[in-house]
């Protein structure tokens, strides 16, 4: 292995902003690691950036100077674990890195479990998406805690990204008349024609909240909250007997300096008699990780699951690439490509 260095973005000193700044991170170097007993070395290819991620640095989760969490896809390079050898593909959490180790002794999230991929059951991208803790919890969302019935009316925000984009379609695969939110004109246009949606409204129009009521004539049964704020504001009267939300996200709230949104988010619901869940995919790992597979594997594989992903390429964009997500400049699943991905390169 030619390279020697291994180069990261780490949560710079000081305090975290309400958003992220340009200084709010650092690029760092450190000799590439080597691995012990029971651990891998392994080269980061794809870098998931997700929203969940700036709650995690507002609150300092990370260790000081450790490089930004995110659920990786990577390459074994060396290997100490028995079952798993150079050139394996793998899930795991390298984070905002070039190299990472993974095995025993390497911290994680306990509900990210590291696993060996098969590229001949897809891209191996998908592992942070679709086939993924994303397509998980859109799964457990939308299918375990609301369970959609036929002839009812799902509304979803955030329905380009990728969780929204995933949940709206088990909704329509259940029978359900399903309605996205979402930001530019092409993101509506794709979420219907493409995802099949039967609408979908606009945040950033000025009569929002007349156009979601418009396209929900017999009002909302289901929602799927990853958003709040406005988008929450217009939903709420619309809401039917019986009806059921679970806020995955709250997006908007993300800057907010005191309260709680999703406590507040979910009492106003609550008052209106809504059932409402609150989704941790930790929950969901255990208990549904294999069912899910088996149900959203043959869904993508026969297109009945569509999806998206929006793929920058090199770890120096990975703060202004995450800074544009968290502000919705993403146009399906936010990817960063760190190294080349092989798989694509001898299709």
């Amino acid at each position: 292995m030619a390279d020697t260095t291994n180069r990261y973005w780490t949560l710079a000193d000081g305090p975290v902003p309400p958003w992220p700044e340009d200084d709010t991170f650092e690029m760092r170097e450190a000799p590439i690691p080597t691995p012990g007993e029971g651990q891998a070395l392994t080269r980061t290819i794809y870098v998931s950036l997700d929203p969940y991620q700036w709650g995690y640095k507002r609150r300092r989760v990370e260790p000081a100077g450790a490089p930004c969490h995110a659920r990786t896809v990577a390459q074994v390079l060396e290997s100490r674990i028995p079952g798993l050898a150079p050139g394996d593909f793998v899930f795991n959490t390298n984070g905002w890195a070039e190299y990472g180790l993974m095995g025993e002794g390497v911290p994680r999230p306990g509900y990210m479990v590291p696993r060996k991929l098969d590229p001949s059951q897809g891209r191996i991208s998908h592992a942070v998406g679709v086939l993924g803790m994303l397509g998980l919890t859109a799964y457990a969302g939308m299918i375990l805690q609301c369970d959609p019935k036929p002839g009812e009316t799902a509304v979803v925000s955030a329905a380009s990204g990728g969780v929204g984009q995933i949940a709206g379609q088990l909704a329509r695969l259940r029978g359900v008349r399903v309605v996205g939110v979402a930001g530019r004109d092409e993101k509506c246009r794709f979420v219907v024609d493409e995802l099949g949606f039967d609408a979908c409204v606009s945040h950033l129009s000025p009569t929002f909240a007349e156009d979601l009521a418009a396209a929900c004539p017999q009002g909302v049964d289901v929602y799927f909250e990853n958003v709040g704020g406005a988008v929450f504001d217009a939903v709420l009267p619309l809401f039917r007997p019986g009806a059921r939300m679970t806020i995955c996200g709250l997006i908007a709230h993300y800057g907010d300096t005191g309260g709680d949104a999703r406590a507040a988010e979910a009492a106003r619901a609550e008052a209106r008699g809504v059932a409402v869940s609150d989704l941790f995919v930790g929950d969901y790992v255990e208990s549904h990780h294999d069912a899910f597979l088996a149900d959203m594997a043959p869904w993508v594989a026969e297109r009945k699951v569509r999806y998206l992903e929006d793929i920058r390429a090199g770890l120096e964009t990975i703060p202004a690439t995450f800074a544009e997500m968290l502000r919705g400049g993403n146009f399906g699943k936010m990817l960063v490509r760190v190294s080349e991905d092989p798989t694509l390169a001898t299709a």
